[in-house]
């Protein structure tokens, strides 16, 4: 009778914590009937319970039992759901404002470990040498396998100048290697700008509290720089993982004047909701590059298939992260929080980017470039007897400069050093030179 009473208790517990555990489901069957197999379940949560706290060869907390389970429960959902104690929940929203201690990587969990989706720029692990993609297989020599997304991040966080070592497995290496990290308290500029010849470069890093006004400020100092000089934008996402919702909303409608931005697709179809543009874009027609890759998550795909379905931008990179589903922060009261996996994201023409991402238009992989010296190449002008340029001639063929010409030198090792971004920033300024010679 103990544990039967127990396993009631357990019961009206977990019922207090998801109502809707008890209703009818859409197979036909009844509430009662629903209700009833609920609780013969809890009944056996109780059982297990109660010969846990029983006969386990250490004494175990009732309360550390019932997180572990919720814990439990939680994670088995899909990656991204899962408990949050009250000190998680509480850094948590101290994240969402830009702020926060650890090491400065999103992560996930994949087949046991963690796998890096991005590191924070300019935070200790990207000064570390940490990559989107890679995994950490053990913390301070401890396996990561075996714990949970939570665990695992748990562990990576401490207090502020303090040491730990991540075991890596990266895809370009055969075995695996330690790297060394110091703890820092982590804040995050979101927006940064930057101008190459006529460009504007807006790189946003994640999508929080700061970011709307930090894109304003950033396109402001751009257009009071270069004013009608201005051939575009290069809207920078890569490595970006995500953030706040309408943040990316509100970032795409920076670029859009009208239409869908996003689409929110549950399991009822009466809490679908669609995001659309308003009349109130900040940089107008200017052409748009997107930079994406594989560590461009979330919010970040949401802006770059906005643009993409709207024919706003050209996105050019790799392929993105492909995390396309909402998680819905439900607070606990006394008990932290939960955050639960309630729909999927869609571009406006109705692409699903859960575990597919966003394709670029233009594919370009990040590369190194090496300048060859042609020096010794022969031209017409060095053959005997060559006719002579005429009159109303121009530069003689081969007078281009390199990536960046033009450019103050420390701005041209930028983009010598950023393949990608060099790429981004000559397509801008091609379909400039196009349009002005169609309206010449």
């Amino acid at each position: 009778m103990r544990t039967l009473r127990f396993a009631t208790l357990v019961a009206v517990a977990f019922l207090a914590l998801a109502p809707a555990a008890v209703h009818a489901q859409d197979n036909g069957g009844s509430g009662d009937e629903e209700s009833g197999d609920t609780y013969k379940q809890l009944q056996l949560f109780g059982d297990v319970f109660e010969r846990v706290r029983a006969d386990y060869v250490e004494k175990v907390g009732n309360k550390e039992l019932i997180h572990s389970a919720i814990r439990g429960m939680l994670s088995s959902l899909d990656p991204h759901s899962s408990y949050l104690s009250k000190d998680n929940f509480q850094e948590m929203q101290v994240q969402t404002k830009g702020e926060f201690g650890g090491l400065g990587i999103e992560v996930t969990m994949e087949k046991g470990v963690v796998r890096v989706v991005s590191p924070i720029d300019d935070t200790p692990a990207a000064r570390a040498g940490i990559q989107a993609g890679d995994l950490i297989i053990a913390l301070d020599g401890d396996p990561v396998r075996g714990l949970t997304l939570s665990e695992a991040v748990e562990k990576m966080r401490g207090k502020v100048g303090s040491d730990i070592e991540l075991t890596i497995r990266r895809d370009n290496k055969k075995e695996p290697f330690d790297v060394t990290i110091t703890r820092d308290k982590i804040t995050i500029e979101s927006v940064r700008s930057e101008t190459y010849g006529d460009v504007g470069y807006l790189r946003i890093t994640a999508f929080n509290e700061q970011t709307q006004p930090g894109l304003e400020d950033a396109v402001a100092k751009i257009e009071e720089k270069l004013g009608d000089e201005l051939d575009g934008y290069v809207l920078d996402l890569r490595n970006n993982p995500g953030g706040l919702l309408e943040q990316a909303i509100s970032v795409s409608n920076a670029f859009l004047d009208k239409g869908e931005i996003v689409s929110t697709r549950g399991r009822d179809a009466e809490d679908n909701k669609r995001y659309n543009a308003e009349d109130n874009t900040i940089v107008g027609d200017a052409p748009v590059v997107v930079l994406i890759n594989g560590g461009s998550a979330s919010a970040s795909e949401i802006v770059a298939g906005a643009l993409q379905d709207h024919n706003r931008a050209v996105v050019l990179g790799t392929r993105s992260f492909g995390k396309g589903s909402v998680q819905t922060i439900i607070p606990l009261p006394g008990h932290g929080a939960m955050r639960l996996t309630t729909a999927r994201y869609y571009t406006p023409s109705g692409r699903s980017i859960q575990a597919k991402g966003i394709d670029p238009d233009l594919e370009v992989k990040q590369a190194s470039v090496e300048l060859v010296d042609n020096g010794d190449a022969r031209r017409e002008q060095d053959l005997r007897g060559a006719l002579g340029r005429g009159e109303g001639n121009g530069a003689s063929a081969g007078e281009s400069g390199e990536a960046g010409s033009g450019l103050p030198e420390a701005k041209a090792k930028e983009l010598r050093q950023d393949y990608q971004l060099s790429r981004a920033v000559d397509l801008l300024r091609g379909l400039t030179l196009f349009q002005q010679r169609v309206l010449n």
